[in-house]
């Protein structure tokens, strides 16, 4: 709950939200709202009033009322908002130092090395929760760090604005990654696309520092990375994601934009799994369709685009605007 960050435990704001939704109350009638008995309910009744959050009925001193909520919270927001302004400048001192720090780094400082799966993850997590505009990432398998269900700072740091470039390599669409994560992702705000083999795992915050897990699938146990700062390597690290990011297969999953066109968002689906280079009994599968289905659907596009095989056909999607790509008549 909110007031929890105001200090209150999430009892203590059950309780005086419920307390608030009513004139006056004891602790029989506060109990049931608490989920607890009667002493429990008297314990936080007794704490609301010690905070100043609950004073005892004129009428009746064994009922309390709750206390105003500006009142009782306003000078305590007040100091919560007093000591974040206070760290906003301590966190811009200490980025100073950090730059001037940095700045003065030799070869061997521009790496540093994170070890063991914790600590990985920790690292992650706070690389995704800082990051101000970009993600960029390339994933790889195996999975052996954090699994894209797991991953709630990405759908944090997605909500809040931060543009995400995911780049999969086709392994994972048989390891953690199906098509009801990449539609749910592109809706929520990310891009994908997919690539046959990427060189390595990759991720880049901002453009300012990137991770590089080093993952020996015989020993979970010594994974690390490699934290690389500012400098020449991370630039190199760049290019290679945004020359890797260029060639790459954009995910497609929906034919919203192309009405008219015959083409449905089973159709666009189906293209862009067999463009990736699945075979049909894959899409199949990932579609949670019959073979059958996959190959009538293939057989009804490759009238629709006018062509004799499965080549012509991803030549004449990208032509004809059902798939992007730069030569793509856009819709709009």
């Amino acid at each position: 709950m909110v007031l929890d960050v105001l200090g209150l435990s999430s009892e203590e704001s059950t309780a005086y939200r419920a307390l608030v939704s009513m004139p006056s109350a004891g602790p029989g009638d506060l109990a049931p709202r608490v989920g607890g008995d009667r002493d429990e309910a008297a314990r936080l009744l007794g704490v609301l009033e010690r905070k100043g959050l609950a004073a005892r009925s004129v009428g009746d001193i064994a009922r309390f009322v709750a206390s105003p909520p500006g009142t009782a919270f306003g000078a305590l927001l007040l100091q919560r908002q007093n000591e974040l302004r206070l760290a906003e400048l301590e966190l811009g001192s200490l980025a100073e130092l950090y730059r001037a720090a940095s700045a003065g780094r030799g070869v061997a400082e521009v790496v540093d090395v994170i070890i063991g799966v914790p600590a990985l993850r920790q690292r992650l997590e706070q690389l995704q929760l800082g990051a101000k505009s970009e993600v960029m990432t390339f994933v790889k398998a195996p999975v052996a760090i954090i699994s894209g269900a797991e991953n709630t700072a990405e759908d944090d740091a997605v909500a809040r604005g931060v543009r995400y470039r995911v780049l999969l390599e086709r392994a994972m669409l048989d390891e953690d990654v199906d098509i009801d994560g990449i539609v749910a992702a592109r809706n929520a705000g990310e891009e994908i696309r997919i690539a046959d083999s990427l060189p390595l795992k990759l991720f880049v915050v901002d453009r300012e520092i990137a991770l590089l897990p080093l993952i020996r699938s015989s020993d979970v146990a010594t994974t690390g990375a490699l934290l690389v700062h500012q400098s020449g390597l991370l630039d190199a690290l760049i290019a290679l994601f945004e020359l890797e990011w260029a060639t790459a297969m954009e995910v497609t999953a929906s034919a919203d934009g192309f009405a008219g066109s015959g083409v449905d968002d089973l159709d666009v689906q189906i293209l862009t799994l067999l463009l990736t280079g699945l075979t049909d009994q894959a899409v199949a599968s990932h579609l949670r369709t019959s073979l059958r289905t996959v190959q009538r659907r293939v057989r009804r596009l490759m009238d629709l685009a006018r062509v004799q095989t499965r080549m012509q056909l991803g030549y004449q999607a990208f032509r004809l605007g059902w798939l992007p790509g730069e030569s793509g008549h856009r819709r709009g």
